[in-house]
């Protein structure tokens, strides 16, 4: 039975393999050669939960068996579950302490778990251990992202460099390379078009004989277009902060919404994309080519990607050329290098006028900006606590100014950290608080600490906090004034930083991944805080910290600045983003109509516009998923609502503080998926009031009600 067990792994006949182990196990419950194959098996079919199973009951027999063990860490790892795969690689490098995979296997866990410094560690013992090209290259692929994010980023890029030159065909080096270049003050735009262009020769270029021509495709330019966002980001990430409203309220009318999605694992948030889609497929850990064959399956007229050079993005798919336009838009702030990838959208501001030759793709400017951001994704409930709302300026209370960034601490170079020691030494008796992944660690605390020492940052004045999710927002009310890193400057944690009321000063560089401070304070109409030089960047924190009164005034009202500002007005963004996506399918059209001809496209474009549908002037009417596949108008989730209240009114009084009662719960689960895709819809919130008055929470029901008549009041805000 064994050789047969083996015959059946040569040759990839994973059917019969499973088959063969289970005869086995059925003879004999203890066999090893069939329950180390039959997990493998299990997986390569794709049965991920049956594959589970199987290693869980294998590892009750050979506890100590460390191919058993790592063939079963490896699948945890590939499906996003690093907490369970921890222990058991761990306890892999105890039982083989010398080979060099285990250690580059325990690293690549320990990343997503934001455990660098052990990660980072692994991998050095990864790279002595390493006795061939292919454990060196899984070594210093791992100790690259590590470093950037333990701040070593022209190191990790250098490892990156080695990466490549070892094995020119393994994606993750280039992708990884541009990714930590952003971060790298050595490293302009040039430079990273230029990686990308080695990105693009290497993946691309061999598969562009193979594009389809689209010939079969309707060519109507006013039809309803399939639209396609790919992303492994539809969970809780970053990401998600500017994308869940656009999902919920892209025009139906003109647009049906499709979600690919490319990661594994799955949160609530998750299951809220499921409801704002039209369509949600799951095309995780399927090879590119057949991603790309799933994509092309549905028919997409525009294909979107929301990842760029990060992590399991769609990029490799879209190389294949599977929708007629496509097009890049968040995720990586400079170009893919892909000639598949037809636009970027941008604005004038992030890439004024002259960024034109950074990018492969052709930059389409949004009027406003390039994005549109929403915060406390993961609970939306949150937005309306007081301990989430503007508090008085730290320094009214401290007697001393407090600077600080919680940006991720990759982005802060030693150029950065010596500029904010001027700012430290200008202003008296301030100090500077840094937030980031593991600074709880006493030893990498120290380690940072020594670091900004050298660096002329007074330890005295320097707080280090331990990043902590459940504080999100939270670190914002000790922070004064906030400070953006360069030239890697702040995305959302300068959103978070302006909706909490802080003020930020900011340096405009020279491409976009140094200008999106920029873009956000330009639309903002706080230009005042934009530096355009490290003189002017001190000269701007100075000032903002000698008036204590006025920097207290701004906090107060910052909020409302922001919410009220096209920085988070989702209506207006969601019109021009629908705008953008229609001019590019008839730029294509006129493309395919006339080649090569641009005075005949632009007049083929003018005889359409004649025709656009007038209906589609109007706004569209707001709609909320229910569930996924199940979109209803606005009103009918209102409808749905007020039955739902007067429902639990029927019920007898509730009894205690707490919401246990099913039809009050019911309320409660309605309203937060009405203001997941309608923010501060006055009806949801009315009916939070309910909820909370019935329960004796008097302060919560007048705050509720506080919001939504601010919201009647405003009309839509973001």
């Amino acid at each position: 039975m064994e050789k047969r067990i083996h015959a059946a792994h040569a040759a990839a006949d994973w059917a019969l393999l499973e088959r063969l182990c289970r005869q086995a196990l059925v003879k004999n419950r203890r066999d090893r050669t069939a329950h180390r194959m039959l997990g493998y098996a299990l997986h390569q079919r794709r049965e991920v939960e049956a594959a589970v199973t199987a290693y869980q009951w294998a590892t009750e027999f050979w506890p100590e068996d460390a191919e058993l063990l790592v063939n079963y860490a490896s699948l945890l790892v590939e499906q996003a579950r690093n907490v369970q795969a921890l222990p058991l690689l761990e306890k892999v490098v105890a039982l083989r302490p010398r080979h060099s995979i285990c250690w580059a296997k325990l690293a690549q866990c320990c990343y997503p778990m934001g455990r660098h410094q052990q990660g980072f560690d692994a991998s050095q013992k990864a790279l002595e251990l390493a006795r061939n090209p292919l454990e060196r290259l899984s070594g210093l692929t791992q100790r690259a992202i590590h470093r950037r994010e333990l701040g070593q980023v022209r190191e990790a890029v250098q490892d990156c460099e080695q990466a490549i030159a070892l094995a020119p065909s393994d994606m993750a080096g280039y992708a990884n390379r541009m990714l930590f270049m952003l971060a790298d003050p050595a490293c302009g735009a040039q430079e990273l078009a230029a990686a990308a262009q080695d990105y693009a020769l290497q993946f691309e270029a061999p598969l562009k004989s193979l594009w389809p021509d689209f010939a079969g495709i309707d060519r109507q330019p006013w039809r309803k277009l399939r639209v396609g966002f790919v992303s492994p980001d539809f969970r809780d990430h970053a990401v998600m902060y500017f994308v869940e409203g656009l999902l919920a309220q892209l025009d139906r009318r003109q647009f049906e919404v499709f979600a690919f999605y490319l990661f594994p694992g799955s949160d609530y948030i998750t299951q809220r994309v499921e409801r704002h889609a039209d369509h949600f497929i799951r095309l995780a850990s399927r090879p590119a080519q057949e991603q790309a064959q799933a994509i092309r399956d549905q028919g997409i007229d525009i294909l979107i990607d929301l990842a760029g050079h990060t992590g399991n993005s769609g990029l490799l798919a879209m190389a294949h050329k599977p929708a007629p336009v496509q097009v890049s838009w968040l995720g990586f702030p400079a170009t893919t290098g892909l000639q598949a990838i037809d636009y970027k959208f941008s604005d004038d501001v992030t890439d004024p006028e002259g960024a034109d030759d950074q990018y492969a793709e052709q930059l389409y400017r949004l009027p406003t900006l390039f994005c549109c951001y929403r915060p406390l994704i993961r609970e939306p409930l949150w937005r309306y606590q007081p301990r989430y709302q503007m508090r008085p300026t730290p320094a009214v209370a401290n007697g001393y100014m407090t600077f600080g960034s919680c940006n991720n601490l990759g982005k802060l170079t030693d150029e950065v950290l010596a500029l904010w020691g001027r700012i430290l030494q200008s202003v008296p008796d301030s100090c500077l608080l840094i937030e980031g992944k593991n600074l709880g660690n006493p030893e990498t605390a120290d380690a940072y600490r020594q670091r900004c020492v050298s660096l002329g940052i007074d330890a005295g004045r320097l707080e280090l906090v331990p990043l902590d999710r459940s504080n999100q927002y939270l670190t914002y009310h000790r922070i004064d004034i906030a400070l953006d890193p360069f030239p890697l400057t702040g995305g959302t944690t300068t959103f978070d930083v302006l909706w909490m009321g802080v003020p930020i000063v900011s340096m405009v560089g020279e491409s976009f991944k140094s200008r999106m401070g920029a873009g956000m304070l330009a639309h903002l109409g706080r230009t005042e805080w934009l530096a355009q030089d490290a003189e002017d960047y001190v000269r701007i924190a100075r000032q903002l910290a000698e008036d204590v009164s006025r920097l207290n005034a701004v906090r107060q009202g910052l909020r409302a600045e922001v919410e009220q500002s096209v920085l988070m007005r989702e209506d207006i963004f969601n019109h021009h983003f629908g705008e953008g996506l229609r001019a590019m399918w008839l730029q294509w059209l006129a493309q395919r109509q006339c080649p090569g001809d641009e005075a005949a496209q632009q007049q083929a474009m003018q005889q359409w516009l004649q025709d656009f549908p007038q209906q589609w002037g109007e706004p569209p009417v707001p709609g909320v998923g229910l569930e996924p596949g199940l979109r209803v108008p606005l009103s009918e989730a209102h409808q749905r609502l007020q039955k739902l209240v007067d429902q639990a009114k029927a019920k007898e009084p509730p009894r205690g503080g707490q919401i246990s009662d099913s039809h009050w719960i019911a309320v409660t689960e309605l309203a937060e998926t009405v203001l997941c895709a309608v923010p501060h819809d006055p009806v949801a919130l009315a009916c939070l009031a309910e909820v909370e008055q019935a329960h004796g929470h008097a302060d919560f029901a007048v705050t509720y009600m506080r919001y939504a008549a601010e919201a009647m009041g405003l009309g839509a805000i973001a």
